[in-house]
């Protein structure tokens, strides 16, 4: 995201090798759904926030940004993911993916070997934000617990493709909670009840929770510490159960009924 931010041993089998028996057995990495929001003209700053707050609780975020208007992935990325991977600082790296999950799509049409790939080419990431359009989402989060975390802004067009983002989701892959991050100024008046009114109409209509929402302002300071709302937020996505759900059981082909006496 450019606007953004001779032993006993075997040899290693790749570039990853070192890094994955470096960091085996530290805390488990987060992966993280960010809805990419076509009406929300800050996203960018959004993300810059969101790993910034990552970074002030001591993780390592790696952004996948696969979004309909990211840059494509390197030539190599498809062969060597580690090499696609570009450092930001410290405590950040980069991915461009646009269009990198439809190559791993499989028959049942599911993604989530992508994150398996990135999680081999990334071992020193805590944090996996994987910003891409609701649709890439479903299929990167079929079988994976995990809370989404949906952008909108101070105006209708934004909320209305925020709440299809949750509507999606919901549907395909029943992630049934999700969290919400209003980039806007913070003294708008508006912005309770846009999260009240998104919070009400995926309750009523599709059994979904608000977990958390926060504002993120714009025009300020990226070297701010984040306001109370915000680390709440990254706060419980951090503590949020990370699990691989199975592959629901095939179904056996029906017979007919025999006719033999």
């Amino acid at each position: 995201m450019r606007d953004f931010y001779a032993n006993s041993e075997p040899a290693p089998l790749d570039q990853a090798d070192g890094l994955r028996r470096m960091f085996a057995g530290s805390r488990p990495r987060r992966f993280i759904p960010l809805a990419a929001n076509p009406h929300v003209p800050f996203s960018g700053i959004v993300i810059e926030r969101i790993t910034a707050a990552f970074g002030a609780a001591g993780r390592h975020t790696l952004v996948v940004d696969a979004a309909d208007n990211a840059p494509a992935p390197q030539e190599l990325a498809r062969l060597d993911l580690a090499s696609a991977i570009e450092p930001l600082g410290n405590d950040v790296s980069y991915l461009a993916a646009r269009g990198l999950p439809l190559a791993y799509v499989d028959t049942r049409g599911s993604a989530s070997a992508l994150l398996e790939a990135v999680s081999d080419a990334a071992p020193q990431a805590d944090v996996v934000l994987v910003h891409a359009s609701p649709s890439d989402l479903a299929r990167l989060f079929q079988r994976r617990a995990a809370r989404p975390v949906i952008i909108g802004a101070d105006h209708p067009e934004s909320i209305k493709h925020a709440y299809a983002a949750v509507k999606l989701l919901a549907q395909r892959c029943t992630l049934m909670t999700f969290d919400l991050l209003l980039a806007a100024a913070p003294g708008s008046p508006r912005l309770p009840h846009i999260a009240a009114s998104l919070s009400g109409c995926a309750d009523g209509f599709l059994g979904c929770l608000l977990h958390q929402w926060a504002v993120i302002d714009p025009a300020g300071s990226l070297n701010a510490a984040p306001g109370e709302a915000l680390q709440r937020l990254i706060d419980a996505q951090l503590n949020l159960e990370s699990e691989v759900l199975p592959m629901p059981p095939m179904q056996a082909p029906r017979h007919e009924r025999s006719t033999r006496p």
